[in-house]
């Protein structure tokens, strides 16, 4: 079971920049992830990052958002710059699971979230 542990949210006026941390209790080398909840909204992928590194963002976000990884410290890194106030929701780090030798392909795993607010 890994425990994932967010931290970095807070309020800024647009366009400001944030950087939200996630920690892992264990290391993975399976797909995390930052997915985001606006109030009435469904949650939405913001950014992927598979275990080569490669990394995928929502088109929303591209170009502002850079996602990484630091595997010696088990942490997810989410550099959020420019950001608009339709940034504002709760960021939830997530991280697929690793069953049998293999990488789920679900996101097993969830942090508690993490509150971003952006004012105009």
């Amino acid at each position: 079971q890994v425990q994932l542990v967010e931290s970095g949210g807070g309020s800024v006026q647009a366009p400001g920049s944030l950087t939200l941390s996630c920690t892992a209790s264990e290391f993975t080398r399976c797909s995390m992830g930052w997915f985001r909840q606006a109030p009435g909204q469904q949650r939405e992928g913001v950014a992927t990052i598979d275990g080569s590194g490669a990394t995928s963002y929502s088109t929303s976000v591209q170009g502002r958002f850079t996602l990484s990884r630091d595997s010696a410290t088990k942490t997810l890194y989410l550099q959020m710059n420019s950001l608009k106030p339709e940034d504002t929701a709760v960021y939830y780090c997530a991280a697929k699971g690793w069953r049998r030798g293999l990488c789920t392909n679900d996101f097993a795993y969830w942090g508690q979230g993490t509150q971003v607010t952006v004012s105009s």
